[in-house]
């Protein structure tokens, strides 16, 4: 039987065994370890990160990421995340919070339905087809006075809660959507939709990385906010390369 001295003396070696299990945890692979909750909004979850994401497991290996999707494009509620991709006003008080990139929306349509509509010569015509609305009709709204259009019925349309929803739907041909070049360029380079006009509005909302203070500088954390700027740098140069090859 051990006695007191000698429990204490056990409790401290497995208190020091535990520690240098993490620390041969933390040395592995790139030298991260340990888990990673992301709370990012459901488009740019879907239509961004998903398809970037096996580029930042294959730079940290030990790294075990969870992707979450919040109730709210806004909301950093969630006390299990770690991180958060939100869009919003960039208003979170208490909060570690980074501006990623602005947005700038234009209408999207599928090409069957440009065909189908014989083209849209002006910004008018986009009212022979439903419009597919995010939530509210702010967006085109927006656009219809950017582009001189009156007298019109923004409120008409489908309306839905989920970008992908919006997305896919005007993938089929169901009508046209107000989307951004960041999210919908996978769609666009494949052809799956078309930009019919030029003419975009720059969104009062951004995408912001948010964090509590106290998991702010945690090297997880850091780490993957490296590499999310990184990998925004790379698309924005793609999407200007893009446009520089187009002729735009």
């Amino acid at each position: 039987m051990l006695t007191p001295r000698g429990r204490r003396y056990a409790l401290d070696v497995r208190k020091a065994l535990t520690l240098l299990g993490d620390a041969a945890d933390q040395q592995s692979g790139n030298g991260l370890g340990g888990t990673l909750s992301i709370s990012c909004t459901p488009g740019f979850a879907s239509l961004w990160l998903c398809t970037h994401i096996a580029g930042f497991k294959e730079a940290y290996p030990d790294v075990a990421l969870h992707v979450v999707t919040p109730r709210r494009l806004d909301d950093v509620s969630s006390g299990d995340a770690d991180i958060y991709i939100s869009f919003g006003l960039g208003h979170w008080p208490n909060h570690s919070v980074e501006l990623l990139c602005d947005i700038e929306f234009t209408p999207l349509c599928s090409p069957s339905l440009l065909n189908r509509l014989g083209g849209l010569a002006r910004p008018r015509d986009v009212l022979r087809a439903n419009l597919l609305h995010l939530g509210d009709h702010e967006d085109w709204s927006r656009w219809f006075a950017a582009t001189g259009v009156e007298n019109t019925d923004a409120e008409s349309g489908i309306m839905f809660s989920d970008m992908n929803l919006v997305f896919s739907s005007a993938i089929a041909g169901q009508g046209i959507a107000m989307g951004d070049e960041l999210t919908s360029r996978k769609a666009l380079d494949e052809g799956r939709l078309v930009r019919p006009f030029d003419i975009a509005i720059k969104s009062p909302r951004s995408y912001f990385l948010v964090k509590e203070w106290a998991k702010a500088e945690h090297p997880v954390a850091l780490a993957f906010s490296a590499w999310l700027r990184a990998r925004l740098a790379d698309s924005k140069a793609g999407k200007a390369y893009a446009r520089t090859s187009s002729g735009e």
